[in-house]
């Protein structure tokens, strides 16, 4: 029998995050996406710290109604790759919570890539 989509998905979660882990110098870039929004984090595992977060709830972000989710994934890269930058972290690790890297979390990791972050 065939696994569902969100058990499919919790899986390769699973397999991914006993992988990588975030540092202070390197954290972890996490991604979370609903049918509506997305959502990201960078997050020290070490400390147990988020060190900047950013989401498409964000009042610049979700005022733009004309927008597609491709592109409000694009501007909440480019915001944490600023928030990141502020806080002087340049390098993290990449971790796309189970989901294929296409669509939303392509756009989402073009956007900080072009903004400065490395992964």
């Amino acid at each position: 029998m065939a696994l569902a989509k969100q058990e499919r998905r919790k899986k390769i979660q699973r397999r991914i995050r006993k992988k990588l882990s975030g540092t202070d110098q390197k954290p972890r870039m996490s991604v979370y996406r609903s049918n509506k929004n997305i959502f990201v984090q960078v997050i020290d595992d070490v400390n147990g710290v988020t060190i900047a977060a950013a989401s498409s709830l964000i009042k610049d972000i979700a005022e733009k109604k004309e927008i597609t989710k491709i592109q409000q994934a694009a501007l909440v890269g480019k915001v944490l790759a600023e928030k990141t930058a502020a806080a002087g972290i340049s390098e993290v690790v990449f971790d796309r919570g189970g989901y294929l890297y296409h669509g939303r979390i392509k756009s989402l990791a073009d956007a900080a890539r072009e903004n400065g972050l490395k992964f």
